[in-house]
């Protein structure tokens, strides 16, 4: 019987693997450029593209690709075959050094935010040692950085491993006062996966769905998440099946996936992995999206990924949990039995405060979406508000610093479940906080802003690049203290008491601490446009071009694709809408209110003398209701008209305030007119079918 161990990785070229088939020198060579940085000569390049071409065609591989990240947010690649000619019209297998180091992909089609123009065609990858090779639908895929011809970069993967460096530098600098011997500090990510599945037919007759990956008409159904009975509950059978299938395969690829359940809102799901280091984490978070959405066409599903698929249930978020750990494998967010007396830890932390207080706008930003404005602050995810939960040991031990006391702290206590047979099990020092943006949870800071869609690239780079600023700042603050425990203890105590504002271990959710919020000066970036508009402040410019994660060229480039990204995905959202209820919705429902009439007359006709009022009221409901709809429509498709002029920031602020309030009044309308039009006239499936499908 083969069983997980036998399989598991079996489809990458691992550490193991390179062990095996590289020549040792080679070998201690290629370990020295991932772990230490240091240049690959083309002597080792050709020798691991050799061992990795033989090692993919035995696993039946004809071709490579370099696989790279450009700003669309999923992945892209480009196949070239292992072949080459020889004599006699024969056939050579080869792929070199060089074939393995660089490729040159069309970089025109590419977001790049006007810093290349559509005739400058050329581009490069570059190969990442730091992420296995691994093999997807039987071609060998190489993971690479992608830049323009003039260097500028062009993909997530490139300023994700600057900010590595970055964060790794400024906390070993600080690990160095404390006399830690670290050579690293490395950034880990798990990043947790909600998802949508529905019946693959239902799915292929929406065009809303197919086109925008969200419903954008579409009543209640008479059941939704309510009775809070579909959260942790059994798993349907074709689920389980699925679930099962989708294991084997991101395990094959050597991808941790661990946890898997049914979340709160019928038919949604989250997987979640064992967290790794952050740039694996991201790579392989592309891949789980990936095989998602194929495995779910295997098990007649459709994968949905969006942040708010369906209206009036739960949407679909991803939780980022962050830590920093030494190359020696040592979390420096552990407290450890004493948190009050680790003033490593404490320093830690408050560096993390004040770098979410500074740059709330750079991480509201990291998580701005047309598709997420939908979800956030909809009591189901973190509003907009960007704070910091801390729970109520950590707080204390910190204000207790501020206010110049010693904090008692709280060891864990025996939890007493009332019944003789239950074991008494240890109860965590601080509970946890669900509507919280960013929440230190015992190890690591969950950021749950994340959409489900989104790359996790961004989010992590703006807060590996926020705290090795403030790390930065706190080496320079600290090195040459003539009493170094007290220089700590002052420099904890001074940041806590200036950044501490972002601190809120409260319901987030409440009109309260909207309120609260504004009285304490934080942001509420409510539209993404209104936070793209942040990012090209001088402090973030300066922020990242100091560490030289992005120059101003390429902020600007960013800026203008964030921008462009929301616009378009408003205007075909739009669009959209417009053709489902001109061809689909208004002669479904014509259809239904002639049959009506008709039926009225031949009733008339034959029973003069009764009223009918049931006929008659509903007939002029409906006609009442598609006049709305007629007219609601024609206006969305004017405001759409008049931002065709329009571009950049004037039109994702347009789209915002105009096509998306003309959106939701011919939502209202149609979503009215489907509650009370006849089932069998209606012509796409409705939410109470496509949400409770037979299994």
């Amino acid at each position: 019987m083969e069983t997980v161990a036998d399989y598991f990785g079996s489809l990458v070229f691992n550490d193991e693997v390179m062990k095996e088939r590289l020549p040792k020198d080679i070998y201690r060579a290629l370990k020295r450029t991932i772990e230490e940085g240091k240049d690959l000569s083309i002597e080792v390049a050709n020798s691991v593209a050799n061992a990795m071409k033989n090692w993919a065609v035995e696993k039946g591989c004809t071709h490579y690709t370099h696989w790279f990240q450009p700003m669309t947010g999923i992945t892209a690649e480009k196949h070239d075959a292992f072949i080459a000619p020889a004599e006699g019209g024969r056939v050579l297998l080869e792929f070199s050094g060089k074939e393995l180091i660089k490729g040159e992909p069309d970089a025109s089609s590419f977001p790049s935010g006007g810093i290349r123009a559509t005739f400058e065609a050329r581009g490069y990858t570059a190969w990442d040692p730091t992420s296995y090779a691994f093999i997807k639908d039987g071609t060998l895929c190489i993971p690479t950085a992608f830049c323009s011809y003039s260097g500028e970069v062009l993909d997530k993967k490139t300023p994700l491993l600057r900010s590595m460096e970055a964060v790794s530098n400024a906390a070993v600098s600080i690990l160095r006062l404390f006399g830690k011997d670290a050579k690293r500090v490395i950034t880990t990510v798990g990043a947790e996966q909600e998802y949508f599945l529905i019946d693959k037919a239902d799915y292929a007759k929406r065009k809303d769905l197919i086109y925008c990956g969200r419903t954008l008409l579409g009543a209640r159904a008479p059941k939704g998440q309510e009775l809070e009975d579909h959260y942790f509950g059994a798993l349907k059978t074709r689920v389980s099946e699925y679930m099962k299938d989708l294991d084997k395969e991101l395990w094959k690829l050597g991808i941790y996936a661990k946890t898997s359940h049914n979340e709160v809102a019928p038919c949604q799901h989250e997987l979640a992995p064992v967290y790794t280091t952050t740039n694996i984490a991201v790579d392989n978070n592309q891949l789980v999206m990936e095989l998602m959405k194929k495995v779910a066409e295997r098990h007649g599903f459709a994968c949905l990924l969006h942040e708010k698929p369906f209206a009036g249930v739960n949407g679909s978020g991803k939780h980022n949990n962050w830590a920093l750990s030494t190359d020696t494998g040592k979390n420096l967010f552990d407290a450890g039995d004493s948190p009050s007396d680790n003033l490593l830890f404490l320093l830690l932390i408050v560096a993390v405060i004040k770098a979410v207080d500074e740059y709330q706008d750079l991480l509201r930003v990291s998580v701005a979406s047309a598709g997420n404005d939908h979800r956030l602050g909809a009591n189901e995810a973190p509003p907009a508000i960007v704070s910091v939960f801390l729970g109520e040991d950590l707080s204390e031990i910190l204000d207790s610093i501020a206010d110049g006391k010693k904090a008692s702290g709280k060891s864990k206590e025996k939890m007493q479940l009332g019944a003789h047979v239950l074991p008494a099990i240890p109860k965590d020092t601080t509970d946890r906080n669900r509507t919280s943006p960013f929440a230190f949870t015992g190890n690591k800071f969950e950021f749950r802003m994340l959409g489900s869609s989104f790359s996790v690239a961004d989010p992590n780079i703006v807060l590996n690049t926020i705290v090795a600023k403030e790390l930065s700042e706190f080496h320079d603050a600290l090195e040459g203290a003539a009493d170094f425990s007290q220089a700590v203890l002052s420099l904890i105590r001074d940041t806590y008491i200036k950044h501490r504002k972002i601190v809120f271990n409260g319901n987030n959710y409440s009109q309260e601490w909207v309120e609260e919020a504004k009285r304490r000066g934080l942001l509420n970036l409510a539209s993404s446009p209104d936070a793209f508009d942040t990012f090209t402040a001088p402090k973030n410019i300066e922020l990242f071009s100091s560490f030289g994660i992005y120059n101003s060229i390429e902020m600007h480039s960013r800026y203008e694709i964030l921008h462009e990204a929301y616009s378009k995905t408003v205007r075909i959202e739009a669009l959209t809408m417009i053709d489902m209820v001109n061809k689909q919705i208004l002669p479904a429902v014509m259809s239904y209110a002639a049959d009506i009439a008709e039926g009225i007359n031949q009733k008339r006709a034959a029973l003069p003398d009764i009223p009918y009022d049931a006929e008659t009221e509903r007939l002029a409901q409906i006609e009442s209701l598609v006049s709305c709809l007629y007219r609601a429509v024609k206006g969305l498709d004017e405001a759409v008209t008049a931002g065709s002029g329009m571009e950049g920031a004037s039109l994702s602020h347009y789209s915002c305030n105009a096509i998306l309030p003309a959106m939701a009044e011919v939502r209202k309308h149609a979503d009215a007119l489907e509650l009370i039009v006849g089932q069998r006239y209606w012509p796409y499936p409705t939410y109470g079918e496509m949400l409770y499908y037979v299994d």
